[in-house]
């Protein structure tokens, strides 16, 4: 679903052991091209539907480490909370 609501491969968000997928961040134009972009967030599935469900906010999962991030277009926080369906 955020991959539709937010095509690209700016960012690879990964929710081990159930999904990797890459992303567009609107605030670039850069298109990675092959393997995995420089941009990765890494979290739990709780921490995922935590946040999807507004139950969590972006700065709150940074703060208390439930996020790993790398790379310049690694903050998502626009992306939170989203509709589980589109």
């Amino acid at each position: 679903m955020l991959a539709r609501t937010h095509p690209g491969k700016n960012v690879e968000l990964r929710i081990p052991p159930w999904t990797a997928v890459q992303l567009g961040v609107e605030s670039t134009t850069h298109t990675h091209r092959r393997g995995t972009p420089g941009s990765v967030v890494e979290m739990d599935p709780t921490t995922f539907l935590r946040l999807i469900h507004g139950d969590l906010t972006w700065g709150e999962a940074l703060s208390s480490h439930l996020v790993d991030v790398s790379g310049v277009h690694a903050n998502l926080s626009h992306m939170f909370p989203a509709p589980l369906s589109a």
